[in-house]
């Protein structure tokens, strides 16, 4: 290995020293570059968020060493990050450049370090792009729509010199290079932990962990020490299946898989750097009240400890809060899917310290036995009957619990029985056209629900049971009037 390549491998470098390397290249077999808007955004918002701190670690860089032609630095890991980097200076140098003409009272950029840095950079990324290919399309117009946005965002009186000054000199990423081609992509796999598809909770974890507030670091391993003792299954799960499928459906929105692009729907607000929006108040009023009340002395002779007011759909606090919220729901969800209800007979079921109805208790009962609960549509179904009535206790608690179990039974399995093959996109499709979820969310009181129209259904209709026999859902609609 070179010299160069010495003074590199396993080191932290500066985004200027990274952009300063010429030997940096993209080889052919990369993915087209698909950062967005959304991107560019976060790495505004976070050069704004972090602008005080001495560094602030962007990632790493994976590189193989290549020699054909010369000597190169192929990146293998960091591609979608190296060149909107290299993007954003290039805006930047461009920038520069326009404000040669403008009068010295109008120039932003003023201090001779930051010139320099900047016009130190434009030969080598010059020298890049003119030998760089992008075979895709879409990757040219990704870059082009990128840059044009980026020039929108420098060219700003809000982006400062202090903020570009921080991006070249204290933004940092650590660069790794192999000789080896399949050796650099294991590292890179064993880098990302579990495969290149890092779970979408860990990117929360990840992202949640730099939220927290600096008054709080003394907190942060009490904090997740329930999330790091959870099995990563269960984590998935329950975010998966329940948190995102219900924000999304009391939004109307579809909620078929939750992966890396959706993760931004568990990234609020942090509390100690928005400013004092009116949407705000409520919720720096309840952080801070429920700081306070917990931290009097008085909760030491007492015992009583009072819990953040979550809720499924609303606004999440970064940091702290959403790992406790991800704890509450975690207990919650156990709660009300989990195998507690089970210990009674069917007549006499108890959820959430409420004794059930004989109806609800044998509809409970009956979806934790009957026969074909296994097949992969009726655990579809399950999974949203889960999500309505887990949605409907986060409002309502216990209050009229037997009818909102009711009600959720006939909305979901009307869907199982109407249907003779379920899969995701039939139950996505079904919440979708016939939204009770939505229908929680708007309701002021539990009764608001008794308008929800719930047809019947017909022996025409079951498309479920191709025998002909009455299984035991149909039952539970014939004993409810549901069906004819």
């Amino acid at each position: 290995m070179s010299g160069v390549l010495k003074q590199i491998n396993n080191r932290v470098l500066t985004v200027r020293q990274l952009l300063a390397l010429e030997q940096l290249a993209i080889p052919a077999y990369q993915r087209p570059y698909r950062w967005g808007i959304r991107n560019i955004a976060d790495l505004f918002t976070d050069l704004v968020a972090h602008q005080d701190k001495r560094a602030y670690r962007l990632g790493s860089v994976v590189f193989h060493h290549r020699k054909e032609g010369g000597e190169w630095l192929d990146i293998v890991d960091g591609q979608q990050r190296t060149l909107t980097l290299m993007l954003t200076v290039n805006a930047l140098i461009e920038e520069l450049e326009a404000e040669d003409h403008k009068p010295a009272g109008q120039k932003k950029f003023i201090r001779k370090d930051v010139h320099d840095h900047l016009r130190g950079l434009k030969a080598p990324l010059s020298a890049f792009m003119a030998r760089q290919r992008f075979p895709s399309r879409d990757a040219e117009l990704n870059l082009r729509r990128n840059y044009l946005e980026l020039r929108r965002l420098v060219a700003r009186p809000e982006f400062t010199e202090q903020q570009a000054d921080f991006l070249l000199n204290r933004c940092e990423v650590v660069c790794f290079v192999l000789e080896d081609i399949s050796e650099a992509f294991q590292f890179f796999d064993s880098q990302n932990a579990r495969g290149r598809d890092l779970a979408p909770h860990d990117l929360l974890k990840a992202f949640h962990l730099r939220e927290f507030a600096e008054y709080e670091a003394g907190l942060k391993a009490e904090t997740v020490a329930h999330w790091e003792r959870l099995p990563s299954d269960e984590l998935a799960t329950l975010f998966a299946q329940y948190l995102y499928r219900v924000r999304q459906w009391t939004e109307g929105k579809p909620a078929r898989f939750f992966g890396k692009g959706e993760v931004d729907l568990f990234k609020g607000v942090n509390l100690d750097r928005v400013d004092q929006f009116p949407y705000v108040e409520s919720l720096r009023i309840a952080h801070h009240f429920v700081d306070n009340y917990n931290g009097q002395y008085q909760r030491k002779i007492d015992g009583q400890r009072l819990r953040f007011p979550f809720h499924l759909d609303q606004m999440i606090i970064n940091g702290r809060r959403f790992f406790e919220m991800a704890e509450h729901y975690h207990e919650q969800v156990a709660r009300i899917v989990g195998r507690e209800h089970e210990r009674g007979n069917e007549q006499s079921v108890t959820l959430l310290a409420e004794k059930l109805t004989p109806l609800a208790s044998k509809i409970l009962s009956t979806l934790n036995h009957y026969k074909r609960r296994t097949r992969t549509g009726d655990r579809y179904v399950r999974t949203m009957f889960d999500c309505a009535l887990i949605f409907y206790i986060d409002k309502f608690g216990s209050q009229e619990l037997s009818l909102a179990v009711e009600k959720c039974f006939i909305w979901a399995y009307r869907c199982r029985i109407r249907q003779q093959v379920v899969q995701l996109a039939t139950v996505d499709n079904y919440v979708l056209d016939n939204n009770l979820i939505r229908a929680i969310r708007d309701a002021r009181l539990p009764g608001d629900l008794h308008g929800f129209p719930l047809p019947s259904l017909s022996r025409q209709e079951n498309k479920n049971n191709r025998s002909g026999a009455e299984d035991e859902l149909v039952g539970l609609f014939r004993e409810m009037k549901y069906y004819e």
